[in-house]
């Protein structure tokens, strides 16, 4: 039997919402073990000194290791 945790991220870019998405999930790889799905749940955009930041929320699962 296996457990997942599933948490919320939002990766930024100024380049596309798609750069967004591997940016958060390349970020979260850093401190989360053994990935297994992203989904995209929003998208926007942040209109930030004349320039637009796409953002990617994506809902994330990773299993729950019980280390106890």
């Amino acid at each position: 039997m296996s457990l997942y945790k599933v948490i919320e991220i939002v990766g930024t870019s100024e380049v596309s919402w798609d750069d967004a998405a591997k940016n958060g999930i390349e970020i979260a790889r850093r401190t989360l073990r053994d990935l297994r799905i992203a989904e995209v749940t929003k998208m926007d955009l942040k209109l930030e000194d004349g320039k637009i930041l796409y953002r990617t929320r994506l809902s994330l699962s990773f299993k729950y290791i019980d280390e106890g």
